[in-house]
C-alpha cells in the first residue's frame, strides 16, 4: 500500500491534463466488490495512478504480475530505442504557429465560437495543452501554475515561488518565469507580465480545460480585455500531428497490438474482467509503458462502456477488449472483439457488418470532407444491414479525434462542421450492440492522409472475429 500511495504522489507530481478516458481507466475501480474495503482502496490508488500519469513507468507496483504473466507474453519487450521525445525546438516551433494563428483570427473549428478578430494572447493553466507548448507536466491544483503566450513577445510562466526549483528542471525552453509568493494573486502576476509587453487590452483565450476559478481571477485582475475560447487556435495547432507525433503514436498501437494479442492468447475459462484487465496492466507494465483495458464479456459487452456485475469467461462468450497505452503521452486507443470457442452466425454476421463500417468510414475520411460524413458512411453500413435507424444498435458516435488525450478534438459524430485535413488523426470504432445478447466493437486509430482515404495508425485492421489480429 505504501508502494501505491508513493505511485499516486508521483502521478500527481507529473498529472498531464484534468481529461481522463473513462472508458477504461476506471474500469477496476468500478468492478471491485464493494464487501472488500481494502481492495476497493487499493483499487482506487492503483487506478488514480493509472488514470492520472499516462506515461508513468511502473517500477515495482506490477513487478509480481510481470513475472507470473503467462507464455504468450514472453516475447514482449520495451520500445524504448525506438522513442524519440519532442525536442525543444519542435516545442518552440509549436508556440511560433500559435502565434501566427493568432494574428491570422483562424476559423471556427466545429463546436466552438465563431471569431471574427484576432488573438492579444492565449492563456493555459495545468493540462495536455500546457505540455504540448512547452514538454512541462505539471500536477492541477489550487496553486495556479499558468501559461501566457501573447500573439507578438514572449511567453511567460506564472508559477508559486516555492515550486521555481522543481518547474526550472522541467524547463525545455527558455521561457521567462514569473513566481508568486502564497499571499499574492497569481493572475495578477499574469496580467503584469501581458502589461510589461504594452499588451493592456484585447482578446484573450481561455484554453478549453482552464477551470473557472482560474479564469475568473484572471479576468477580475485584467478586466480591460475580453475573453474568449481559445478553440480555434489550440484545436488547429493540436488536431494537426506532426510526422513525430505520427511516429509516436504508431508506437503506441503496435505495443497496444502486442499486449492484446497476448492477452487474447492467454484466455481461459472461468477468467473474470478484473483477471484479464490485469493482464493487460501487466504487460505494458512488462513494456515500461503505462496502459490498460476495459473488458467485456459475454452479454454485458452489449453495455459500450461495461456493468458492474461481475462476469466470469464461458464457452461462447463474446471477448471486447478495448484500451490502449501512451508513449511520450501519445495514446493508442484500439478494441478487438472475438468469441471464446465457436461463435454463433449471428454474432459472426454482426462483426462482419462491423467490419464493413470501418472499410467504409476508412474510404470516406478524406481530406476536404466534413467530419459527419465519416460517421454517416459508417452508420449506413449497420443501418442497411438490418440493425436498426440511428443509434439504436451503433449506439455511440463513430469516433474521436487522439492524440495527447485519448478523446481530443475533433469529433466525427453526425451533424459534426470540421473540415478534414491532412494530419488529423481519429479512432475508428463503429459496434453493434443487442441489449442481453452481446456487444461487439472494432476500433482502430487513423490519420488523414494528403490524398486518397485515410491511412492507419494500427498495424491493420482486424482480420476476422476468430483471428482478431494478423
Amino acid at each position: 500500500m505504501h508502494q501505491l500511495l508513493r505511485l499516486w504522489t508521483l502521478a500527481l507530481d507529473k498529472f498531464p491534463a484534468p481529461r481522463i478516458n473513462l472508458s477504461f481507466t476506471m474500469r477496476p475501480f468500478l468492478e471491485v466488490p464493494s464487501s472488500s474495503r481494502r481492495r476497493l482502496f487499493q483499487s482506487l490508488a492503483v487506478n488514480s495512478v493509472l488514470a492520472l500519469a499516462p506515461w508513468l513507468r511502473f517500477s515495482g507496483a506490477l513487478t509480481a504480475d510481470v513475472e507470473a504473466l503467462p507464455g504468450p507474453f514472453g516475447t514482449l519487450k520495451p520500445p524504448a530505442d525506438r522513442v524519440h521525445p519532442i525536442t525543444p525546438e519542435e516545442f518552440h516551433q509549436r508556440i511560433e504557429h500559435a502565434q501566427r494563428l493568432m494574428a491570422d483570427a483562424p476559423p471556427a473549428v466545429s463546436g466552438s465560437p465563431s471569431q471574427a478578430t484576432k488573438y492579444d494572447a492565449l492563456f493555459f493553466a495545468p493540462g495536455t495543452s500546457l505540455y504540448y507548448f512547452t514538454g512541462i507536466r505539471w500536477g492541477l491544483s489550487e496553486r495556479l501554475v499558468g501559461l501566457v503566450i501573447p500573439r507578438v513577445g514572449h511567453p511567460v510562466l506564472v508559477v508559486p515561488a516555492f515550486e521555481e526549483g522543481r518547474l526550472r528542471e522541467k524547463l525545455h525552453l527558455p521561457l521567462e518565469v514569473r513566481i508568486w509568493q502564497e499571499d499574492q494573486s497569481p493572475t495578477k502576476i499574469a496580467a503584469a507580465a501581458l502589461a510589461d509587453q504594452n499588451i493592456r487590452t484585447g482578446r484573450i483565450g481561455i484554453e478549453e480545460t482552464v477551470g473557472f476559478t482560474f479564469f475568473d481571477h484572471l479576468r477580475n485582475a485584467a478586466p480591460g480585455f475580453e475573453y474568449v475560447s481559445a478553440d480555434p487556435v489550440t484545436i488547429a495547432c493540436r488536431a494537426h500531428k506532426s510526422a513525430h507525433e505520427l511516429e509516436l503514436m504508431r508506437l503506441a498501437c503496435q505495443a497496444t497490438f502486442d499486449v492484446f494479442r497476448a492477452t487474447f492468447a492467454s484466455l481461459k475459462e472461468g477468467m473474470s474482467q478484473d483477471d484479464i484487465a490485469h493482464l493487460v496492466e501487466a504487460g505494458f507494465a512488462k513494456m515500461n509503458l503505462h496502459g490498460g483495458a476495459l473488458v467485456l464479456l459475454g452479454a454485458s459487452a452489449a453495455l459500450p462502456h461495461g456493468t458492474l456485475q461481475p462476469q466470469k469467461l464461458k464457452e461462447g462468450d463474446v471477448v471486447l477488449i478495448d484500451g490502449g497505452c501512451g508513449v511520450e503521452g501519445y495514446a493508442s486507443d484500439v478494441t478487438r472483439t472475438s468469441v471464446y470457442g465457436k461463435p454463433s452466425e449471428k454474432i459472426s454476421r454482426a462483426f462482419d457488418l462491423v467490419r464493413k463500417s470501418q472499410d467504409a468510414a476508412l474510404d470516406t475520411a478524406r481530406a476536404g470532407r466534413v467530419s459527419g460524413t465519416v460517421d454517416d458512411a459508417a452508420r449506413a453500413v449497420i443501418v442497411n444491414g438490418g440493425y436498426g435507424l440511428g443509434y439504436k444498435f451503433f449506439t455511440h458516435r463513430l469516433g474521436h479525434g487522439i492524440g495527447l488525450d485519448g478523446h481530443e478534438h475533433p469529433y466525427l459524430v453526425r451533424g459534426s462542421k470540421t473540415i478534414l485535413e491532412p494530419g488529423m488523426t481519429f479512432s475508428n470504432e463503429p459496434g453493434i450492440y443487442i441489449p442481453g445478447e452481446f456487444g461487439l466493437r472494432c476500433e482502430d486509430d487513423m490519420v488523414i492522409a494528403a490524398d486518397g482515404p485515410a491511412q492507419l495508425l494500427t498495424p491493420g485492421f482486424a482480420p476476422s472475429l476468430e483471428k482478431p489480429f494478423a
